[in-house]
C-alpha cells in the first residue's frame, strides 16, 4: 500500500508558500507535532494562527510526538534528546498509532514541524524510522510536487551508512542540539 503520510517544516516559508506546498499534494490534514507550538520569527505558524486558518484540518500533538519532551531521562550526557529511548514511551507509541490507522485509511496527513530540512528534524530520525520499522516510508515534503523518501533523508542523516551495520551496532538518532 501507498504511504499517505507526509512531513513538512514551516522554516521561513511563508504561509502562502506552505499552504501551496501541502496543495500540491492534497494533503487533508495537519499534524502539528511541534513540543513547543509557536514561532518567534514567524508568527504565522503559532498554534492559535494555524487552528484559525486550517480549522478542522489542524490537530496538535505535540505534546505525545514532539521531539523535545520536558522528561530528563530522554537526554543523553551531552543533553541531546536520544530518540529511540523515546520511541518507547506508550504516549509516543499511542501517538504514532493514530497515524499508522490514517495511513491505513489513506488519508493524506502531514506532520508539521519547524525545522525546513527532515534531515535536521525528528520528523524524520524518531517519527519517520518507527514508521519505517513497519514498512511505511513518510514522503518528506520539501517544496511544491517535490518529496524525498525516509530512505533518502536517512541516508543524509547517516552520511550514507546503514544505521543497523555500524560495526555490529546501531547508530542512534539523537536531537541535533543539546536542551540542557
Amino acid at each position: 500500500m501507498e504511504t499517505t503520510l507526509y512531513s513538512i517544516g514551516h522554516g521561513n516559508k511563508s504561509i502562502e508558500e506552505f499552504k501551496k506546498e501541502l496543495f500540491s499534494f492534497g494533503i487533508d490534514y495537519i499534524v502539528d507535532v511541534r513540543s513547543m507550538p509557536y514561532s518567534k520569527w514567524n508568527p504565522d505558524f503559532n498554534r492559535l494562527n494555524m487552528e484559525k486558518i486550517f480549522k478542522k484540518s489542524y490537530t496538535y500533538m505535540g505534546d505525545v510526538l514532539g521531539g523535545l519532551p520536558e522528561d530528563k531521562t530522554f537526554h543523553d550526557s551531552e543533553g541531546k534528546f536520544l530518540y529511540g529511548v523515546m520511541a518507547e514511551k506508550d504516549s509516543f507509541k499511542k501517538g504514532l498509532q493514530r497515524l499508522i490507522i490514517a495511513n491505513e485509511k489513506q488519508i493524506k496527513i502531514a506532520i508539521m514541524c519547524s525545522e525546513s530540512n527532515p534531515s535536521d528534524c525528528h520528523r524524520s530520525k524518531l517519527i519517520g524510522e518507527e514508521l519505517l520499522k513497519i514498512g511505511i516510508s513518510i514522503k518528506h515534503i520539501i517544496g511544491q510536487y517535490k518529496v524525498k523518501s525516509q530512505e533518502k533523508v536517512r541516508l543524509e542523516v547517516t552520511k550514507g551508512r546503514n544505521p543497523e551495520d555500524l560495526f555490529g551496532g546501531k547508530e542512534e538518532f539523537k536531537s541535533r542540539k543539546a536542551y540542557q
